[in-house]
């Protein structure tokens, strides 16, 4: 189909900057942190068969809860009973196409001309859907399930089917606030679309998102195509389930063959009780995610770059698990699966990967009631280390993986909860040691300040370490601890719920760093030298791990000319 360039990218453009305005709506006009301050939400324009046009994913996990979305609709759903005005809702990973039940996703069908044309796409991250607060070993436990429903028909909300969902949850002002924001981002990219359809026709806007997938497809598989052939395996493990399975294997094997790729997770293990399972959307995600941020980080995240990816799976596995298997953390086993195919990817592009990070989406939630029996949740993931690659040190405090969420602002959080932070550092000698050192890991924490408070932890690598690559060594692993440096102090698992606190307790989360890339001895001393002055890395460490022995008139003098 023979369209001008310049339209193409001018259309192309219009799509990205439209998921942009309604990620931008959903964030200013949510009412949960979680939304609003955190920025666990995604926005997405996706074909009349459920294809990826354009993605503002501030969460990189929302894009496995796009990517089965439509198949959902089409099964439950006929095509003559779609109408315009329609807005369905899905939460529930094994019949609605989302990962997990925290992740609600609202979508609507556009159409021009009688003509169903696109998907408008809105997730939101809701800190509580019901369910128990306790470990959870099965999906009913977690949370209430939606199935592909209408919230919306023709225009009109279904009051029955909103006033169900609120009376099963705890917080439904919060709830019906959050939701009312992710219908106003879908209403606002309808507004978007209208005006494109003003200025084009039909034939030049379905056409371009043709020739952006074709363009996507070219560009990924000549990045693959630059790799050598060849297969390259890779293992890791998860701590535990925090239940009963302990040292976890997650296997991939990648085989590269001309323009195309292969990943295979045979050899994984079996789905677990704990609820770290992922679904086959999770792990596609999790899979496309890498490759693009590895190989082709300025392709286009539509549905063009996944048409050259392969992914294999064994049915209920813990990359691809099969009902009525838990999910709710299966955040972390996404970070871990990014790390196993970075590190089979190593020999095959070094130049282009990074050691590991903190391996598991670090996180903790806290809840409890306020006067008026009125509940409250606050759910914040941590930054850790961010690991090292050719040419460049690991960065420290950040999000990776998963998610992209930001931690919530100390002002903000100490408003809206009962809780103080009281310590938010980078962690001394947490980024593996290498020529290019890795990122560090932090410390958080929270001191409560009421009665009756309960919360949860997440996270891993508290009994692994964040691996190096190329001679670089790893980054330190994490932990959790109640009131620590106390008579009362208590270490805590990384995966445990409804842990009770009183208040004046407080918990700390220490998050892992990151692996190191290349020989230590390699590093440049005066490198080290900063490392120890700007506090990254003891005297101890740059002795032992760096060959670098640095006395106090040293650090005196780069300090001056700093």
């Amino acid at each position: 189909m023979k369209i001008d360039p310049i339209a193409v990218e001018v259309i192309g453009n219009h799509f990205r900057c439209m998921t942009d305005e309604m990620g931008v709506t959903l964030v200013k006009s949510a009412y949960s942190t979680n939304i609003k301050e955190r920025r666990d939400c995604s926005a997405g324009l996706l074909d009349a068969r459920g294809g990826t046009i354009a993605l503002t994913a501030y969460t990189t996990s929302h894009i496995g809860s796009m990517l089965g979305l439509q198949d959902q609709i089409f099964q439950h759903c006929p095509l003559s009973t779609i109408e315009p005005g329609d807005i369905y809702m899905a939460n529930d990973p094994f019949s609605g196409g989302p990962t997990h039940l925290p992740d609600i996703t609202l979508t609507a069908p556009y159409f021009h001309k009688g003509k169903l044309v696109f998907f408008l796409a809105s997730v939101g991250h809701h800190t509580e859907v019901g369910g128990g607060l306790g470990s959870a070993t099965d999906i009913w436990s977690e949370g209430l399930r939606i199935p592909i429903i209408k919230l919306f028909s023709r225009g009109e909300l279904r009051e029955d089917i909103f006033n169900l969902i609120l009376l099963n949850v705890r917080n439904p002002t919060e709830r019906r606030g959050d939701l009312e924001a992710q219908i106003a981002a879908l209403k606002l990219g309808q507004r978007r679309l209208d005006e494109l359809f003003s200025r084009y026709s039909e034939r030049e806007v379905l056409g371009c998102s043709r020739i952006l997938f074709d363009q996507a497809e070219r560009r990924i598989r000549a990045s693959i195509a630059a790799l050598p052939d060849g297969r390259y395996e890779f293992e890791d493990f998860m701590d535990d389930d925090g239940v009963d399975a302990e040292h976890i294997p997650i296997r991939c094997a990648i085989t590269i063959a001309g323009e195309d790729i292969e990943l295979d997770f045979t050899g994984s293990a079996p789905q677990v009780k704990g609820s770290i399972n992922m679904t086959s959307y999770s792990l596609k995600s999790a899979v496309y995610y890498t490759l693009k941020s590895a190989l082709a980080p300025d392709v286009p995240p539509n549905a063009g770059l996944y048409r050259a990816i392969k992914v294999i799976a064994p049915q209920a596995s813990i990359v691809n698990c099969s009902p009525p298997a838990a999910v709710l953390n299966r955040s972390d086993t996404f970070a871990r699966v990014v790390e196993v195919i970075l590190g089979a990817l190593a020999p095959a592009a070094p130049n282009r990967v990074i050691a590991a990070c903190r391996g598991a989406n670090t996180g903790i939630e806290f809840r409890g009631w306020r006067e008026g029996n009125r509940f409250w949740s606050y759910l914040e993931t941590i930054g850790g280390g961010f690991g090292a690659r050719h040419g460049l040190d690991g960065v420290g405090g950040v999000q990776t993986g998963s998610t992209n969420t930001s931690n919530l602002p100390s002002e903000v959080m100490e408003l809206e909860y009962p809780v103080f932070l009281e310590r938010y550092e980078l962690l001394t000698d947490s980024g593996g040691p290498g020529r290019w050192r890795g990122g560090q890991g932090v410390i958080r924490s929270f001191r409560i300040r009421s009665d009756g408070t309960t919360f949860r932890t997440k996270g891993d690598r508290c009994k692994s370490r964040p691996w190096g690559l190329f001679g670089g060594l790893e980054g330190a692993a994490g932990s959790f601890a109640l009131n620590p440096g106390t008579a009362e102090e208590r270490a805590l698992p990384s995966k445990s719920f409804n842990v009770a606190a009183k208040k004046h307790d407080v918990i700390a989360v220490w998050v892992p760093g990151s692996g190191g890339y290349g020989d230590p001895r390699a590093r440049e001393r005066e490198r080290v030298v900063r490392d120890v002055l700007f506090g990254y890395v003891s005297r101890e460490s740059a002795k032992t791990d760096y060959g670098v022995d640095i006395d106090e008139a040293e650090l005196e003098r780069l300090a001056r000319m700093i």
